[in-house]
């Protein structure tokens, strides 16, 4: 099998006049995160989070940003931030919709609720609709395998969850 490879050396990142990294947040690592840790490197996953709690996402500018904050490699932050489920590296909707995939949510039939979502929102997984309101996602676990088939509706988790109570959930969200 060949592997595919991308011509990554020549990506141009956007970028903004204004730092996603901003001056408050710089002094906040400073002050209240790096002296936790005994290298700079070792505050990356916390100055991740703190870009995508105030942005919703990380941008490649951040991430850019971030690397030269604390004297790493990009492609150190672009590594970590792309291999946890957690981190955003695209915009996502107002809404998130994250249904479990867990062994128990599965045995209870995850697929049905998720496949009610798409239905509903004519999106896949991964995807956000285009007006912008929703993205849906599926997550390995979310720690209620006694309640499966779960699902977090932003922050608002559900359990017990039939393919018509996600969607009479989706009919009670308002912008």
């Amino acid at each position: 099998m060949a592997w595919i490879t991308k011509n990554s050396a020549t990506m141009r990142v956007e970028r903004r006049p204004e730092p996603y990294l901003t001056q408050t947040m710089r002094s906040r690592l400073e002050s209240e995160v790096l002296p936790r840790y005994e290298t700079k490197k070792a505050a990356l996953l916390p100055a991740l989070h703190m870009i995508q709690h105030e942005y919703g996402w990380i941008p490649h500018q951040a991430m850019l940003e971030i690397a030269e904050f604390l004297d790493i490699p990009p492609a150190e932050v672009l590594d970590t931030a792309s291999f946890y489920e957690e981190y955003w590296l695209h915009p996502k909707g107002t809404h998130t919709i994250a249904v479990c995939r867990s062994v128990a949510c599965e045995f209870c039939g995850h697929e049905k609720i998720t496949q009610a979502v798409k239905d509903r929102l004519g999106i896949e997984v991964g995807e956000t609709t285009d007006d912008g309101r929703f993205t849906l996602v599926e997550l390995e676990c979310l720690g209620s395998c006694g309640t499966a088939p779960v699902a977090l509706i932003d922050e608002t988790l559900h359990e017990r969850l039939t393919p018509e109570q996600i969607l009479a959930l989706l009919d009670e969200i308002t912008d």
